[in-house]
């Protein structure tokens, strides 16, 4: 039973099932239809600026900076200066219609070269591994920065214009063009965008921090696995294996919770932040800076901490505790001290991190795992124990299992990890040559609680989906209504202040637009970090390492090499979703883009004076009107779609995992129901909302 579980839980994790259940789970946070929206808009502020600067003209350069402007090039004429703002959005949009189909290529290639990754590592030679693999990583790594330079410059392009606007806004507020209620607005129009770009900023501090812990936890992988492999007495084999999926499963849910924070528009991450960092004052006296990243880190233990508490209740039948297995009689020692020894070490390595409830709760979990194995440890050696006590044990044990359970909920549901992970290709190979097989009993609780996982996330995911197009909807009819406003307006009615209130909209659609740049480099940034570190540091350990002289099968060589295609994998995964992000927005913006610069480009080219100038707006305005439309049509199709994908995956998971397990007592079914909701609850969502 238990080789058959594990048969299914792999062929459901393939890597190809994992990156569409990654492309799944980050939908809804990718949300490029929430970038996408403003495009057509923006395009149609630039053309209605082209036709009000046909206006008359008049000087901005009343009170000058004392070091003169960065951006503006012609403060003397108004209508230069919005000539200006319109010839650089459409360079803007021309890069990123041509960046992005180079970035959709460049990604469609990466998995190929996983695949060839994988081959390499599964050759038994470590020459072999030695001499090809760099090479393999090196490709990833080169499509990573050449994607991340186009990135970049597609999002200066963005930022060019965004400053452009804003100077020229500050420069008509000290030309004094405004009074009482514009001025205020205006002023507060522009600290809103100040604001915007030290969100943006700070979106890369948490970045570069993301790099760094990741960096950290590779090199803790290595010390914790070599001291605990020291320590783990002779044949204790499938023990070292559930050890290591925790350690692995720690290192996938920090590259899955750095992703989903750069999925995240940057206003909802800082706000994130901010709320995670209020919440941890509630510890007296503690004025620690709590962020994502920290918080994603206490989460990352979640796996290893559900790993030692699952082989602790293995050891629970019923309603008595299997003391013959507990204790190994060869070595003298029992079992769950090896158990006791990993909560010890993750309650130390959780020292480092900021006080915040999170880190309590892990705490205070591992703190209860330590008692329990010392009590179990206290009567292993006899054998005997009251009935009484046992009860209290077994009692405790459950509700430890329960606790874990929903705390590793809670940390999925943060770091948008699955609940069905893969076991590393070396990992799963020495499991499946092994004789010793765990309680089955242990395997079908594991399996129904990362079904019943699966369930829940997806559901979540789905009602975060619907919101997300409920509001994108929303701010799709306001971006309507101003268009109708725009094309409304005749050259005689345009003020002044009609056009100031047009400049603020286009601001403030490009930095919608530009915050999907943003996105975009981030993401690189990463993947090309993550090879970096694969790279330098495990490929390093490889080569390095020593054989144990234990007769462990699954030695430090191979721990390497599972580490090796854990971090290309979680590479793969990345450029997979980006690819599916550069694949929308290419065929989006040659649907509905690229005309409409086009035309942009002839409009800013045509003679004011002339009839086919006023027509020439009025195509535009109407197509930008259609590509909106557009848009939204996609965007609901691709939420039928979304919704047809996860409910086949789930009906995938049940026809063919659950439909094996033996059935399973109600009151078991039910703590694995409530563990995995507690961890889904709203009250805690809003914290991080």
């Amino acid at each position: 039973m238990d080789s058959q579980i594990a048969k299914k839980n792999q062929s459901l994790t393939t890597a190809e099932e994992m990156r569409n259940q990654t492309k799944l789970v980050m939908q809804p946070y990718a949300n490029w239809e929430e970038y996408l929206t403003p495009a057509p808009l923006s395009i149609a502020i630039l053309g209605e600026l082209v036709f009000i600067s046909s206006k008359d003209d008049f000087s901005i350069n009343k009170n000058p900076p004392k070091d003169g402007y960065k951006y503006i090039k012609y403060p003397d004429s108004f209508r230069a200066c919005l000539m200006q703002v319109c010839n650089s959005g459409w360079w803007a949009f021309n890069e990123a219609h041509k960046n992005m189909d180079q970035i959709r290529l460049h990604t469609m290639a990466v998995p190929d070269y996983m695949k060839m990754a994988v081959k390499i590592l599964f050759q038994g030679n470590d020459e072999v591994v030695e001499a090809h693999l760099p090479d393999q990583l090196e490709n990833i790594r080169v499509i990573a920065d050449d994607c991340l330079e186009l990135a970049n410059s597609t999002e200066k392009r963005f930022i060019d214009v965004i400053n452009i606007i804003q100077e020229l806004l500050e420069a008509c507020v000290n030309a004094e063009h405004f009074y009482g209620e514009e001025l205020n607005d205006i002023k507060k129009k522009l600290e809103e965008a100040k604001l915007r770009k030290q969100s943006s900023e700070e979106a890369n501090a948490h970045s570069e921090k993301a790099m760094k812990s990741m960096e950290e936890k590779l090199k803790e992988a290595h010390e914790s696995y070599n001291k605990a492999m020291d320590s783990l007495p002779g044949g204790w084999n499938m023990i070292a294996m559930d050890f290591v999926a925790g350690i692995t499963e720690s290192i996938t849910s920090l590259c899955n919770g750095v992703t989903a924070i750069i999925t995240q528009p940057v206003k909802q991450l800082c706000k994130a932040s901010k709320n995670i960092s209020d919440t941890s004052n509630y510890i007296k006296g503690q004025e620690s800076a709590v962020d994502v990243i920290d918080v994603i880190n206490i989460y990352s233990k979640s796996g290893e901490i559900l790993t030692c508490t699952v082989n602790v209740q293995k050891y629970v039948k019923e309603n008595t505790i299997n003391w013959k297995d507990l204790y190994d009689q060869k070595n003298k020692v029992t079992i769950t001290d090896f158990q006791a020894d990993q909560f010890k070490r993750i309650k130390e390595s959780l020292q480092k991190s900021p006080n915040c409830k999170e880190k309590v709760k892990a705490q205070n979990i591992c703190n209860v795992g330590i008692e329990i194995c010392g009590e179990l440890a206290k009567y292993a050696p006899e054998g005997i124990c009251e009935d009484a006590t046992t009860k209290k044990l077994i009692k405790r044990i459950r509700k430890l299992t329960k606790s874990a359970r929903s705390f590793d909920s809670r940390s999925k549901d943060f770091t948008k990890s699955p609940a069905l992970t893969p076991k590393p290709p070396m990992m799963y190979k020495e499991e499946s040559k092994s004789e010793k097989k765990r309680a089955s009993e242990t395997a079908s609780d594991n399996a129904r609680y990362k079904i019943e996982h699966s369930r829940a996330q997806l559901d979540k995911t789905r009602e975060i989906y619907e919101k997300s197009v409920e509001n994108m909807e929303k701010n799709q009819k306001e971006l309507t209504d101003i268009l109708i406003t725009m094309r409304n307006c005749e050259v005689k009615e345009i003020d002044f202040n009609t056009t100031i209130k047009m400049l603020v909209k286009g601001m403030d659609a490009m930095g919608r637009v530009k915050e999907q740049w943003e996105k975009m480099v981030r993401f690189f940034q990463m993947v090309s970090n993550i090879v970096k570190t694969s790279l330098t540091r495990t490929l390093n350990d490889f080569v390095s390492t020593s054989e144990k002289t234990q007769s462990l099968s699954y030695n430090s060589k191979l721990f390497s090499k599972d580490l090796l295609y854990n971090q290309a994998f979680q590479a793969t995964n990345i450029a997979s979703l980006v690819n599916m992000i550069a694949t929308t927005y290419t065929e989006v913006s040659t649907k509905h883009l690229m005309d409409r610069v086009s035309s942009l480009g002839k409009l800013m080219a045509m003679d004011k004076e002339k009839p086919e100038f006023l027509s020439e707006r009025l195509q535009l305005q109407n197509s930008c009107d259609e590509a909106q439309k557009a848009i939204l049509r996609l965007v609901l199709k691709n939420k039928d779609e979304f919704e047809r994908k996860s409910a086949a995956r789930l009906e995938k998971i049940d026809k063919e995992l659950l439909a094996i397990l033996p059935a399973a007592a109600p009151e078991e079914i039910k703590s694995i129901q409530e563990a995995v909701k507690s961890g889904f609850t709203e009250e805690e969502e809003e914290d991080y909302a």
